[in-house]
């Protein structure tokens, strides 16, 4: 299956879960579902609320190969400003090599880690994150990747 069928699959099911969608919390400025991007190493950036306060992230990077990310995001309320948040959380991923003979073909996984923020914009489909993502990979050289994260932006689903 190709790589592009893969990503519309994917943003097809986060799509379909706005179904499912929660009562919305702290304020109207929060949101289910956000698709968009994510500068460095450049992702596309799919993020859905599981429940009240806890989202899930999925990143898929073309770095070096294809990697996939999924996050558990705890957010936590930043008093005074509409909308925003800082949130940490746990992660895992799968990177599918290309390049290198030694790596052709060939995959690995790792866990990762998240903190940052993240902002709903009021009264408009915007939502801005700033986060660091480091990655600890088990693929026997350069394990430690503290490199991923960054701005991201998305378009506000529902």
């Amino acid at each position: 299956m190709k790589l592009k069928n893969i990503i519309f699959y994917i943003a097809l099911v986060f799509i379909s879960l706005k179904g499912f969608s929660q009562r919305k919390y702290y304020s109207e400025a929060r949101y289910q579902n956000a698709i968009g991007i994510k500068f460095f190493p450049g992702s596309i950036s799919i993020k859905h609320t599981l429940f009240s306060k806890n989202k899930f992230e999925g990143l898929i990077y073309n770095w070096k190969g294809v990697r996939a990310v999924a996050l558990y995001e705890f957010e936590n309320r930043i008093e005074g400003v509409d909308g925003l948040c800082w949130y940490f959380g746990p992660g895992a991923h799968i990177q599918f090599n290309e390049g290198t003979k030694i790596y052709a073909g060939s995959y690995y996984l790792g866990f990762d880690g998240v903190i940052g923020i993240d902002w709903k914009i009021r009264n408009a489909p915007i939502n801005i994150s700033l986060d660091w993502q480091p990655s600890l990979d088990f693929d026997q050289k350069e394990n430690l990747k503290t490199g991923f994260g960054g701005i991201g932006l998305r378009y506000v689903i529902n």
